[in-house]
């Protein structure tokens, strides 16, 4: 097996201390993402927590498909939100992204992410068959 990480074009650049993606090679592979925040391609901060949660959605699909992946291969969504009036937004936002598909998931309501104007952080576990 082998471990690569890589940056998707269709995402902002990250700090110099993470990558967006870790994909494990062998007989499949295994990709896990860094947490995907409401910050645009061109390092903007989108404005409010229904748009933060959609910017973080695209940022995810954009990291599967810079891997030759999709909603699909998802196999575990974790999403981290500030506050729980967002749940809703959340649902309806997940619902369209994932086209149908219902990975396991987790969702925690936290006092805080890494910067106070984030409301939302999304990780997911993909994998693919070899």
């Amino acid at each position: 097996m082998t471990l690569s990480f890589n940056n998707p074009p269709g995402v902002h650049a990250p700090a110099p201390s993470y990558h967006h993606a870790a994909v494990v090679t062998g007989p499949g592979r295994r990709l896990v993402t860094a947490g995907q925040i409401g910050i645009r391609p061109d390092g903007s901060t989108a404005p409010d927590g229904p748009a933060q949660i959609e910017q973080a959605l695209a940022n995810i699909m954009a990291i599967l498909a810079g891997n030759g992946m999709g909603p699909a291969n998802i196999v575990k969504m974790t999403v981290f939100l500030t506050d729980a009036a967002l749940i809703p937004a959340l649902r309806e936002k997940r619902t369209a992204a994932m086209q149908g598909h219902a990975p396991a998931s987790t969702l925690l309501i936290v006092a805080g992410l890494a910067a106070p104007e984030f409301k939302v952080e999304i990780e997911v576990e993909a994998f693919a068959a070899a």
